[in-house]
C-alpha cells in the first residue's frame, strides 16, 4: 500500500548551536561558560544520531526512501502513497502532519528517557519490526481532527495542535470578532484557537496561568504563586483537584470541536472583553476581521516562519478542517 518511505527529522540543539557558533568548540565554550551542561547536548546529539542509524538498516533496501529535514517540510510535495516516518518529538510529528493530505505517519521516539512521546508509539529499538509488519499493511490508526484557517483572498493554512492571531511583536491586534451570531471589536495581544491535540499544550498552559491569577487574586493570603495554604489544601477535601480539572480541560485528539481563547483582552472606549473564550462546533466558525494596519499574522503550531499576513481589511474564517492526521497506532 506504499509506494515510497519518506523520513522526516529534526536537527539536534548541538547541531543548532554549531550552525550559530560555527565550530563544535565554540559552541561548547559558550555553554559552559554560561554554566550548563555541554554533555546533556552531546548526549542527546549521540542518542538521536544512533537512532537515525537504525532506522537507516530497517529500512527495505528495495523500497524507494527519502530523507527531509523540517526545515524543508514547507516545500516538499508528499506522494499519495508515501509512508511518513517521524524521527524526532511529539513536535515533529505535529510540523508534519499539517503538510499532509491522507498520508500516513508512524512516529518514532528516538530517545524514549528524554522525549516524551504523547503522539510517539513507536520505540527506536523495536523499529525493523514494528517497520516490516506496517509495510505489510497490518496496523491500526488513529484519526486527529485538524484546524483550517481561510482567508478572504483564498490563502489557507493548517493546524493540528493551534492557532495563533495576533500581532508579529509584543504590542497589540486590533480587530472584530465574530462568533455564534455575536460581534465584538477588540484589542488584544492575540487569539489561540487550538484543536483536542493541543489542548495539552499552549491551550493548557493560558489554562494554568489564568486559574494562578484568579486564586491568588481570591485568596491574597494564599503563599507566592496563588493557590491555597497547606492547612487550607488539607482540609479541602478535593475540592481543589476538582476545580483545576474542571478549569484545565482537555478533550479528545479526534473531537470535532475547537476552542478560542483571547490573551489580555483590553476593554476601553473603543474595544471590549466579553467574548474572550469559546468553543466552535458543530460546522460553525470563528470569523475575525483585522482592523490593524500592519504586523499582524496568522500561525500555526508555533511555526512562526511559515504564517499569513493578517492586516486592516483582511478576513479570517477558522473551523475545523476537512482533513485529519493518520497516525498509526501500535496493535
Amino acid at each position: 500500500m506504499f509506494d515510497k518511505i519518506v523520513v522526516i527529522t529534526k536537527k539536534t540543539p548541538l547541531e543548532e548551536l554549531i550552525e550559530r557558533f560555527n565550530t563544535l568548540s565554540q559552541a561548547r565554550f559558550y555553554i559552559e561558560h554560561s554554566g550548563q551542561s555541554f554533555a546533556e547536548y552531546e548526549a542527546f546529539h549521540n542518542n538521536y544520531h544512533a537512532a537515525l542509524s537504525k532506522l537507516k538498516k530497517a529500512l527495505p533496501s528495495e523500497m524507494k526512501s527519502q530523507f527531509i529535514e523540517r526545515g524543508f517540510l514547507t516545500n516538499f510535495l508528499f506522494g499519495a502513497k508515501d509512508l511518513v516516518i517521524t524521527l524526532g518529538p511529539d513536535g515533529l510529528v505535529v510540523n508534519t502532519a499539517k503538510y499532509l493530505d491522507g498520508q500516513f505517519i508512524m512516529a518514532v521516539n528516538p530517545d524514549s528517557s528524554r522525549i516524551d512521546g504523547i503522539l510517539i508509539p513507536f520505540l527506536i529499538d523495536s523499529i525493523a519490526e514494528r517497520l516490516e509488519t506496517v509495510l505489510r499493511g497490518e496496523f491500526r490508526h488513529e484519526e486527529i481532527s485538524m484546524a483550517k484557517v481561510k482567508l478572504d483572498n483564498g490563502q489557507t493554512l493548517y493546524a493540528v495542535n493551534d492557532f495563533f492571531v495576533g500581532p508579529k511583536s509584543h504590542t497589540c491586534l486590533r480587530y472584530t470578532l465574530k462568533h455564534a451570531g455575536r460581534s465584538e471589536e477588540q484589542l488584544s495581544s492575540g487569539i489561540i484557537i487550538s484543536t483536542g491535540a493541543g489542548s495539552t499544550g499552549w491551550f493548557r498552559a493560558v489554562m494554568a496561568g489564568a486559574e494562578g491569577i484568579y486564586l491568588a487574586f481570591m485568596n491574597p493570603a494564599a503563599p507566592a504563586g496563588g493557590g491555597r495554604t497547606e492547612k487550607e489544601s488539607k482540609t479541602s477535601g478535593g475540592k481543589d483537584k476538582t476545580q483545576r480539572a474542571s478549569l484545565m480541560t482537555r478533550f479528545d485528539r479526534s473531537s470535532e470541536e475547537l476552542v478560542f481563547m483571547v490573551r489580555e483582552p483590553f476593554e476601553s472606549k473603543t474595544s471590549k472583553a466579553e467574548m474572550v473564550f469559546g468553543k466552535i462546533s458543530g460546522g460553525s466558525a470563528l470569523t475575525i476581521v483585522s482592523r490593524t494596519p500592519s504586523g499582524g499574522v496568522i500561525f500555526s503550531d508555533g511555526i512562526e516562519s511559515d504564517y499569513l499576513e493578517f492586516n486592516s481589511g483582511r478576513t479570517a474564517v477558522i473551523g475545523i478542517a476537512e482533513k485529519k492526521v493518520k497516525l498509526i497506532k501500535l496493535f
